[in-house]
């Protein structure tokens, strides 16, 4: 296990990562210190090493039962062609990253519908377990709290409001009955704010009721309120920055595209850039790259002799658009690549064009206005 930007790498399933935040290890905690007492309380005589052994034996099942959940949506999406980025396990669950957005509601719902369903599959196993383990002892105690785990992590999950699985499921119905992806995560967000509210609700009854485990709940319903309502907002604005606007066209992004020789002096170079996109081009035909205003800048400034190709951004399989590809995939395709500029082919494999990530973003923004 080595250490990644997004957590402990656990393993891989089928070339993706599966990281532990340090978050869980918090959250973890936070169950061992909560749960023992309570150990305690159901079981007398208990000692206290016991008592915080159980319960870091529960909490290890239910993060190794969270796991399950995530590789539920991960494997689904990986049988549907849909490449996934990493799972991550944190304070409040899991995670499962996929590359690019769903194309067909079909794909959503499927991919969202996996992770409860292997919850609810794990409750029942739990549940099962308790008809052949001794009725009150500790390993009894230990199953029913998993089964109850996994029951209430699938019943959660599956409540329609964005992010949760049901939000997916609701959008991707609404997709599928309307033709509108968009309409379906606007109604998924008005189910997250009425699944804060009733958690807060909840919490605030527990206040007025006095109940014991009232600070508890609040503290509980008051990070998952604010977990679904961020992560609501995440996907609405993700949702807005993802949809082409009506009536745009590439053409209207894409500067003029101009061929100079790779050797070309950066200070020519760059002064013919001016609106343009430049295409360097090697004796050989060979295309080094699009020129780089930025490195082009740097590099004039001491040797504006220099070959321009010393500046070139070099062009490859992600930084290449064709102008047929539909609008959606072209703003996928640039969210996901590092490249600030894309050389546009047409339908010759000729080039027509060189896109800005900046244009795109500026263009996208003024039309969303």
């Amino acid at each position: 296990m080595v250490p990644d930007g997004g957590g402990l790498l656990l393993f891989r399933v089928r070339g993706v990562p599966v990281l532990l935040s340090a978050t869980w290890w918090v959250g973890s905690l936070l169950i061992v210190a909560l749960y023992t007492p309570i150990v305690q309380r159901i079981l007398p005589g208990t000692g206290l090493v016991a008592a915080a052994l159980f319960a870091v034996t529960f909490a290890v099942l239910l993060g190794i039962s969270v796991l399950l959940h995530e590789l539920g949506h991960c494997v689904v999406a990986l049988r549907l062609n849909m490449g996934v980025r990493r799972m991550r396990l944190s304070l409040l669950g899991g995670a499962t990253e996929v590359v690019r957005s769903p194309r067909r509601p079909a794909q959503e719902g499927l991919v969202a519908v996996a992770g409860p369903v292997v919850s609810l599959a794990l409750a029942a196993v739990f549940a099962a377990l308790l008809l052949v383990v001794p009725y009150g002892g500790p390993a009894w105690l230990l199953i029913i709290e998993c089964a109850v785990a996994n029951l209430a992590v699938g019943v959660f999950n599956a409540l329609p409001g964005l992010p949760l699985d049901g939000g997916r499921i609701l959008r991707a119905g609404v997709w599928a009955l309307t033709g509108r992806r968009t309409l379906g995560t606007k109604i998924a967000v008005a189910g997250a704010a009425a699944i804060s509210v009733a958690l807060l609700a909840w919490a605030i009854a527990g206040l007025l009721a006095n109940s014991e485990d009232r600070w508890l709940r609040l503290a509980v319903c008051a990070l998952t309120a604010w977990f679904v309502i961020a992560g609501a907002r995440e996907e609405l604005d993700s949702e807005v920055r993802s949809v082409w606007p009506a009536g745009l066209t590439l053409g209207e992004l894409v500067r003029p595209v101009l061929q100079l020789p790779a050797e070309s002096p950066v200070a020519d170079a760059l002064a013919a850039s001016a609106g343009r996109g430049v295409v360097l081009v090697r004796a050989d035909g060979i295309a080094a790259g699009l020129l780089d205003e930025t490195r082009a800048q740097q590099l004039a400034a001491h040797s504006p002799q220099a070959p321009a190709e010393r500046a070139a951004e070099s062009v490859g399989a992600g930084n290449v658009l064709l102008d047929s590809e539909d609008g959606e995939d072209i703003i996928e395709r640039v969210r996901t690549t590092a490249a600030w500029q894309f050389l546009v082919l047409d339908e010759h494999g000729r080039p027509s064009g060189v896109l800005h990530r900046a244009d795109l973003r500026t263009a996208l923004h003024e039309r969303r206005r």
